[in-house]
């Protein structure tokens, strides 16, 4: 496929979807944990001291940052950080292959993330507004 046919406008738009998308998901774990919502039986006894409930706020507010695109490239370089170690922590000691040791998530994040981190935001993000580029 000749990758001129592909307009870099669209693909920057497809670029803050995947942004968006990404931001969202990782949002609903630390909804989940941190307020209860969407109820997930394995975080209902989870205290917000605890390391399941630090990672619930990192969660939540760097879900709630990276979806609006707001300090998008720190943010992603801590997320990808926090969703590496959230995978050698609890699934890598399970078994060598994600699929077995059920880290599969975790490791997509991270490398999501640290894609963000060198793209930068996109277009339709609060950067690129504060840039003047949105």
């Amino acid at each position: 496929m000749d990758n001129a046919i592909v307009s870099p406008r669209i693909a920057l738009s497809f670029l803050s979807i995947l942004r968006i998308y990404t931001g969202l998901s990782l949002l609903q774990h630390g909804t989940g944990k941190i307020l209860g919502f969407p109820v997930v039986p394995s975080f209902a006894n989870i205290q917000l001291s605890s390391l399941a409930g630090v990672g619930g706020l990192i969660e939540l507010v760097g879900g709630i940052l990276f979806t609006i695109g707001l300090f998008t490239r720190p943010v992603a370089f801590i997320l990808s950080g926090f969703t590496a170690v959230a995978y050698f922590m609890v699934h890598a000691g399970r078994s060598f292959y994600p699929v077995l040791n059920g880290g599969e998530l975790a490791a997509v994040y991270c490398f999501v993330f640290l894609y963000f981190v060198f793209a930068g935001a996109g277009p339709w993000s609060l950067d690129a507004l504060r840039k003047g580029q949105a």
